[in-house]
């Protein structure tokens, strides 16, 4: 491979070519997703993500951006290691010579230092669709290992969906945005803490996101009971996204349930009343992502209503206690 530049995110002017280089990426990899400039700006600034030091872009000789990596790690760790999430994308005429073990290895070292910063173990994370073979034998190759697997699903909202029923006693409504920020995220987290690969949501990660132009609250449905939020469902329609795919989707983004108010029908009346807002909003499809090994029978509720596997989505991972990947 020729000589290449490898540096670290620069700010705005770096925007551009990372959209148009994962738009190629996406395209080719059939991964349906649009990238745009706006987008990866609220992503990068989202609290908790340095950008200057997790962003690592490699260009050719002419500067031509060619691959980017990213890492991602919570701020709130609760054992003796440091787990983090390493997401890459290669320009499909780059791909195979060397240059994705040269990525996980940067990534490797980066999260050992961060993980030495708090005095934990690190651990990193790679995830691909279950068909992207090569993926598999790269990851493997790094002396990753499969860990989970997760489903992408989708439903059509043509279909008839069946009115929400709620339990005596809990009220649907929305969430005030700001207002009920704290009141969410300590329901999120209670709800979550027994889930694999989920961390604590912290009030300013949650608020950010309630800050962007494309939140909607009537799409951030609660359901209160004893003045609490005893369940949610977070339902999301990338505007943008929708524009460029020329398709009219919605996400059932975030679904759940507190522990003392499980097994009463809230999250599959909450599911249903969100399928609705989204039917409402004009949108033909829902999506949404699952732990396919989720103990609380999440998949099977998702199937129940009608949402069918897309694709299946495979979790890798690697304890990186003086380890590195070696190119190739």
């Amino acid at each position: 491979m020729n000589t290449l530049i490898v540096r670290s995110y620069v700010g705005e002017t770096d925007l551009e070519p990372i959209a148009h280089l994962l738009n190629i990426c996406a395209k080719f990899d059939r991964s349906d997703r649009y990238h745009s400039a706006s987008g990866l700006s609220a992503e990068y600034a989202e609290p908790g993500f340095d950008a200057a030091r997790n962003l690592r872009l490699w260009a050719d000789a002419e500067g031509k951006l060619i691959a980017i990596a990213s890492l991602w790690l919570p701020e709130v760790s609760e054992n003796l290691e440091a787990s983090g999430w390493l997401m890459f994308h290669v320009h499909p005429t780059q791909r195979d010579h060397g240059l994705e073990f040269d990525i996980i290895a940067w990534g490797e070292v980066r999260m050992q230092a961060l993980a030495a910063e708090r005095g934990l173990f690190a651990k990193l994370y790679l995830a691909c669709r279950d068909d992207q073979v090569d993926r598999v034998a790269l990851y493997e190759a790094c002396g990753y290992e499969l860990e989970r697997r997760s489903l992408r699903m989708a439903r059509s909202l043509s279909e008839p969906i069946a009115e929400p029923q709620f339990p005596n006693g809990f009220t649907l409504s929305h969430s005030r945005g700001a207002e009920d920020a704290a009141a969410w995220v300590e329901a999120h987290n209670e709800s979550f803490s027994d889930h694999w690969g989920t961390y604590p949501m912290t009030i300013a990660e949650h608020s950010y996101w309630l800050s962007q132009p494309d939140y909607l609250p009537e799409l951030d449905l609660v359901a209160i009971a004893d003045g609490k939020v005893a369940a949610f469902c977070f339902c999301h329609i990338d505007l943008e996204d929708n524009q460029h795919r020329h398709c009219l989707e919605g996400w059932i983004n975030i679904l759940g349930t507190r522990r003392s108010f499980r097994r009463q029908g809230l999250g599959r009346a909450m599911l249903l009343a969100g399928l609705r807002k989204l039917k409402a909003k004009g949108m033909e499809t829902a999506r949404l992502g699952v732990d396919a090994e989720n103990a609380h029978g999440a998949q099977a509720l998702y199937e129940s209503v009608g949402f069918r596997q897309l694709h299946v989505k495979l979790s890798f991972t690697k304890s990186l206690r003086d380890s590195n990947c070696q190119g190739g």
